[in-house]
């Protein structure tokens, strides 16, 4: 199994990834190289920026990338 197709596996399973979840849960470093790669394969990823806070408190943005369903 690729990298790639782990991502688009654990996308499906939790409903997005972040950069942390893919380095501690997949081991995959470079995860914006790899949803560039999807993306030139014609998945359909989108990005969305989120708000959260660090182990110290401090207000932190990060991107969570999905799927991006078909509309209707």
């Amino acid at each position: 199994m690729t990298q790639c197709d782990r991502i688009i596996q654990y996308i499906r399973e939790r409903g997005g990834i972040t950069t942390a979840q893919a380095f501690t849960d997949l081991g995959i470093t470079r995860l914006s190289g790899r949803i560039f790669d999807l993306r030139q394969k014609g998945i359909p990823i989108m990005a969305e920026t989120k708000v959260g806070k660090n182990r110290y408190g401090e207000k932190i943005r990060f991107t969570e990338y999905k799927i991006q369903e078909k509309k209707a």
